[in-house]
């Protein structure tokens, strides 16, 4: 793949971002409502919040091994100006090269760094900023947005590595909106079928790893946010009407007390969410998440919902067609080839990658690898 490398200075040192001001995870996590308190998950567009992520990257080699070290960083460059606003990344690094590279296909950016032969403690820190809010598009009032591009039209009905659009998922897609008619209704009904034909397994790596016909073919529809939207993707794309996955990271407490949908803690290291949208004629882009509605089933307190549980109801409403704003938009890309690399394509970027000696590490293990992630709220 031929790739556009843009490279950009370093900018302000890493202690000033760590000072930013931080949220207080301890006090939203410890105001749950009552038991006698009607449940409320309705996200809608307000006011901004500003946000600044550090992830900070000590590339510890694998015992034994040893040689050359490259690294790969993803940095917000997801831009939809009704609900997230990409405010730049800067860093500090002891790399010989850091370069901020763009994915010619998808737009996705990373930040690229290789550290001389011998280099004993590779590091990087880099602080991405950002604004986010909710959103939520009311499906019942058509409007006039502004309609897709030929390019983008094609690029967001297409298959995918992992995300097939025709046999097995083409053949599923037709079985779940046959009698439907609409997009909206239609789209409803992928939604909905995902809701209640998957299960969040808790013991899936991760996010899970997407691979949608595989996922159909073993009947068991188990799998974290990259499995099952992707799932749902592929299944309304297979319909030949727009869907894309969003990948992303989750940076604060749900301001509805929803302790499953949220960053409870400064450390977001594991906090990574797929979300997913499908672009419906009339609304343009509408948000989806059915894969946190199996999320709120398994784990909102005290765990293992009911799927009639007055949460679980108030989230699969909300989220076909909104969102809360905590949470950071990265990229929606897919096979993306990390520059440098000879190793295999990545189905998706959402987590910190780097080899040693041509060797990929465990991006899924960060103690191991060793990155730590770090999001603070702005408020000055």
């Amino acid at each position: 793949m031929t790739t556009r490398r843009d490279v950009l200075k370093a900018g302000a040192a890493l202690g000033a971002a760590l000072a930013l001001p931080e949220f207080a995870y301890a006090q939203a996590a410890a105001t749950p409502a009552t038991a006698a308190a009607p449940v409320v998950f309705d996200p809608k567009p307000g006011a901004w919040r500003n946000f600044a992520v550090v992830t900070t990257l000590d590339v510890k080699a694998p015992e034994g091994k040893s040689g050359p070290v490259q690294a790969w960083m993803p940095v917000p460059a997801f831009k939809a100006d009704e609900w997230f606003k990409p405010a730049g990344s800067t860093w500090t690094t002891n790399a010989v090269t850091a370069e901020l590279v763009t994915d010619p296909h998808y737009g996705a950016q990373l930040l690229h760094l290789t550290w001389k032969d011998g280099e004993a403690a590779p590091t990087a820190a880099i602080t991405s900023k950002f604004a986010t809010r909710d959103r939520a598009t009311d499906l019942t009032r058509p409007g006039t947005a502004a309609p897709l591009s030929a390019a983008d039209r094609t690029r967001f009905t297409a298959a995918t590595d992992l995300i097939p659009t025709d046999g097995i998922v083409k053949a599923t897609s037709d079985k779940i909106v046959a009698g439907k008619t609409g997009e909206v209704e239609k789209v409803r009904a992928i939604y909905e079928w995902v809701v209640d034909n998957t299960y969040r397994n808790a013991a899936t790596r991760g996010c899970g790893v997407g691979d949608v016909a595989s996922l159909l073919q073993s009947g068991n529809l188990g799998g974290k946010c990259a499995d099952l939207n992707a799932l749902f993707v592929g299944l309304v794309r297979a319909q030949g009407i727009p869907a894309r996955d969003i990948y992303g990271l989750r940076v604060a407490p749900s301001k509805f007390g929803y302790k499953s949908l949220g960053a409870n803690t400064e450390v977001v290291s594991k906090a990574q969410h797929c979300r997913s949208e499908v672009y419906l004629e009339g609304f343009g882009w509408v948000a989806t998440d059915p894969a946190d509605v199996r999320k709120v089933v398994l784990e909102e307190p005290p765990g293992k919902l009911a799927i009639d549980d007055a949460k679980v109801v108030a989230a699969r409403k909300a989220l076909f067609g909104a969102w809360e704003g905590n949470w950071l938009a990265y990229n929606d890309g897919h096979d993306i080839a990390l520059p440098g690399s000879n190793g295999p394509k990545l189905g998706f970027l959402m987590y910190p990658q780097a080899e040693v000696a041509g060797a990929r590490l465990d991006c899924l293990d960060p103690d191991a690898f060793k990155y730590t992630i770090k999001s603070s709220e702005v408020t000055a």
